[in-house]
């Protein structure tokens, strides 16, 4: 008899003696996939009635899905007489020293993680401003929290970073406000001024009517005031261009009004 026949031998009575474990473990697997979909399809019903919210939703069917997946793991090992508390003994001594030093810091995540869930700092889908970008919060996981930046680029960020930096929230408006400094000098009427920064804001392409622009005075500095003009865009993905767009806006609107934009301590000094 070749090894083959050997093989085929052993294997079939490995199937014959285990037939019945087999089949209570493709029935466990069905039984549990069965009661996966229909907990989630509740869970989503919930949030599509607003019984419960994006966030929260996400986090019941991620701990459906692998609570699922390990009651399966540990009924089909169990039914082909392997213990479980053994199993998990020889996996502690064999790696336990090395998945502590490497779980340091997913552990650390994992608790910042749960941080993030509970307090509701930021919630799923809304636009942030973290590290000196905007970024669209997609998922948030135990250990990374997935965001879409303005070019498509999805990222994935520990969770113990973002609890450590601040984080502006501008939930899902999708409405950024952006800000100009300009100065004038102290003979220039406050409303000249608002109205041709308005006037400027107006002519771009990619500022929001609404929410409107406005104008504040900001600062009295020694030979002129600081005005800021503050503007709402939502199509990010041009925020450089509006940016420049708006300055450059500003700077032909105050030219054709006569305001002068140069800088007024320095002229000052110059002229004493």
């Amino acid at each position: 008899m070749s090894a083959l026949d050997d093989f085929i031998d052993s294997y079939l009575q490995w199937f014959i003696i285990n037939l019945w474990n087999i089949l209570y473990s493709i029935v466990a697997i069905v039984v549990v996939y069965v009661f996966y979909r229909f907990s989630t399809r509740q869970v989503e019903r919930l949030d599509r009635d607003g019984w419960m919210d994006e966030a929260a939703s996400f986090i019941v069917i991620r701990i459906l899905k692998w609570g699922s997946m390990l009651a399966v793991v540990a009924f089909t090992i169990a039914q082909f007489g392997i213990r479980v508390d053994l199993l998990a003994g020889l996996f502690v001594l064999a790696g336990g020293t090395v998945i502590g030093f490497a779980a340091m810091n997913t552990l650390g995540n994992a608790i910042a993680g749960f941080i993030l869930m509970l307090s509701r700092s930021f919630k799923i889908g809304d636009r942030i401003f973290f590290d000196g970008r905007f970024d669209d919060v997609e998922t948030i996981d135990l250990i990374y929290t997935k965001m879409t930046t303005t070019d498509d680029t999805i990222i994935s960020i520990p969770n113990q970073k973002l609890i450590q930096t601040e984080v502006e929230d501008y939930g899902k408006a999708r409405a950024v406000k952006r800000r100009y400094n300009v100065t004038a000098g102290y003979v220039e009427a406050p409303e000249k001024v608002e109205a041709v920064l308005l006037e400027a804001a107006g002519q771009v392409e990619g500022v929001l009517g609404d929410p409107a622009p406005y104008v504040w005075i900001t600062e009295f500095q020694s030979f002129a005031v600081e005005y800021t003009l503050f503007v709402y865009i939502s199509d990010l993905k041009s925020i450089l261009r509006i940016d420049s767009a708006v300055r450059k806006a500003i700077f032909e609107a105050c030219d054709r009004h006569g305001i002068d934009l140069s800088t007024p301590t320095l002229l000052r000094s110059m002229k004493s």
